[in-house]
Order: C-alpha cells, then sequence, then structure tokens
C-alpha cells in the first residue's frame, strides 16, 4: 500500500501521508541514517578499498584471483569518505559509491521530512524515476567500475 501511494502523490490519495504510511517512512529515513551513521564511524582505507574489514566481512578475493577490483570495491570506503564531509576523495574513490552515498542521504531527508509532515515529496520524486533512469544508473556502475580497474592497476591515480 506504502509503495503504491507514495509513488503517485495525486493518483486517489490524499494531500498527506497516512500514519502507517509516515511510519513506514520514518523506518526507512532511519534505516539510511544508520547506514550514513555506521560509514561515517568507519576508518577510510588509504588504498581505496578495504574499509568493509571493519566490519567484519572478509577481504575481497577479486584483487588477488582475478588481478582487478570487484564491482563494488572501494564503496564502504566511497560511503567512509561521504559520511566524513570528504566528498571529492569520496568520488575519486569509487564515483558510483559517492552517488549511493549522496542518494541515501537525500533519501534519508525525504523520508524524515515525509514522516515529520507527512509530504509526499519522496513519491513525487520516486514515481518520476522511470526506466532510462535505471538504464543510466547501471551505465555509470560499470563505468566506476571500469574507473576503478584503470586506478588499481595504476592507470589513472
Amino acid at each position: 500500500m506504502y509503495a503504491a501511494s507514495i509513488a503517485s502523490p495525486i493518483a486517489g490519495s490524499s494531500a498527506r501521508l497516512s500514519t502507517s504510511e509516515r511510519i513506514t517512512a520514518g523506518c526507512l529515513s532511519l534505516a539510511a541514517i544508520t547506514l550514513l551513521s555506521i560509514a561515517a564511524w568507519l576508518v577510510p582505507s588509504g588504498t581505496g578499498m578495504g574499509t568493509h574489514t571493519q566490519l567484519g566481512i572478509p577481504t575481497c578475493t577479486w584483487p588477488m584471483t582475478l588481478g582487478m577490483p570487484c564491482p563494488s570495491c572501494g564503496m564502504t570506503t566511497s560511503f567512509a569518505l561521504a559520511a566524513d564531509g570528504r566528498f571529492i576523495d569520496s568520488a575519486r574513490t569509487q564515483p558510483f559509491g559517492f552517488a549511493l552515498a549522496v542518494g541515501a542521504a537525500g533519501f534519508a531527508v525525504a523520508s524524515a521530512l515525509g514522516a515529520l509532515t507527512g509530504s509526499r515529496i519522496l513519491g513525487a520524486v520516486t514515481g518520476s524515476v522511470g526506466g532510462k533512469f535505471w538504464w543510466w544508473m547501471g551505465a555509470f556502475a560499470l563505468l566506476a567500475w571500469g574507473y576503478k580497474i584503470l586506478v588499481f592497476r595504476g592507470l589513472i591515480s
């Protein structure tokens, strides 16, 4: 119910979120804030990858076995840098990770706004996201991975 009504702010729904929708928005906001808080707590790795090991996640085997980073290498480091306000370092570490961190922050704010005021701003934004957006995001993720491979191999500094 929440996803359908928040996706279209006008389609037969009230001007404000219902109580259950506001609770859901609050929980979503808290989840995004928790993610960013954990990222802020982490110490970003100086190598641009490996920060995730502070969470008990094993070291990525791609660099050792395949000679290149995996598609998500550097994401946690990028999140940690963005959460520390080091936006340029975050974008240089993993551009897609930086975009996801900024998106998580925006999502946290929009969801909190919905929870506190009943605003349907999140639905207005997500309702306007179409299939082309996801194709562009996929292309951006692949380009960011390619960039990370070039950095890993020392072809870009």
